[in-house]
């Protein structure tokens, strides 16, 4: 069995009492960072074996781990923060279990855009999540059709990166566009800005930008 486990992104009380559950019982923690990851187990009391999973070294030792799984060790996956597989590793673990008829479960919990989504008061009846833009190759193609999407787009990014961004939507997307930045989700300095393209990007150009972002984006009329 492996359990699919989600973490806060903020607030240590967003864990749920099923996923410290499913912590404790488990024989093998796959951690993104074991470092990040312990503070919380620890905080929970969870004394665990825990094994560095991510991105850089996910694709050799998959098999390695669904071998484990087959054997019959029962495994929870976790990452840094957020539901495993919405931008983090999980796929291909996921994918290979599925190849070898290994159980999967995903538990419900917290992830960084439903709430920014629901807050952003854009319409959220239909949306595309489009993750981290990509950095160069491919950006300004992915922009072009993007511009056309008309359903709510859902972007994260990163704040030193975030002011450029917005720059850039303007010009594909055009100025007047609605869209809105929810910034450090369930932490102490939550916040949500919203406005046109052309507003947000005066306020964060001029106010700077801190913590984790996700910025929506109204879709085309």
């Amino acid at each position: 069995m492996l359990y699919i486990v989600p973490t806060p992104v903020g607030n240590l009380k967003d864990m749920t009492l099923r996923s410290i559950e499913v912590l404790q019982a488990s024989d093998l923690i796959l951690c993104e960072d074991t470092r990040t990851s312990g503070r919380l187990l620890q905080h929970y009391g969870i004394q665990k074996q825990t094994v560095s999973y991510h991105m850089h070294n996910e694709h050799k030792i998959v098999e390695r781990l669904v071998d484990q799984l087959a054997a019959g060790t029962k495994m929870a996956l976790i990452t840094d923060a957020g539901t495993p597989g919405i931008s983090d590793p999980a796929f291909l673990l996921v994918r290979a279990c599925a190849q070898r008829g290994v159980r999967v479960e995903t538990l419900p919990g917290a992830t960084a855009f439903v709430p920014a989504l629901v807050s952003s008061g854009i319409p959220c009846n239909r949306f595309c999540f489009e993750g981290f833009l990509p950095l160069k190759k491919g950006r300004q193609t992915l922009m072009k059709q993007l511009a056309e999407e008309t359903r709510t787009m859902v972007f994260y990014e990163s704040p030193m990166r975030l002011v450029k961004t917005l720059q850039e939507m303007i010009g594909y997307f055009g100025a007047e566009r609605p869209c809105s930045v929810s910034r450090e989700i369930s932490k102490l300095y939550e916040e949500t800005f919203r406005g046109s393209l052309l507003e947000v990007h005066a306020h964060y150009q001029e106010a700077g930008v801190k913590g984790e972002i996700v910025l929506i984006v109204q879709g085309k009329s």
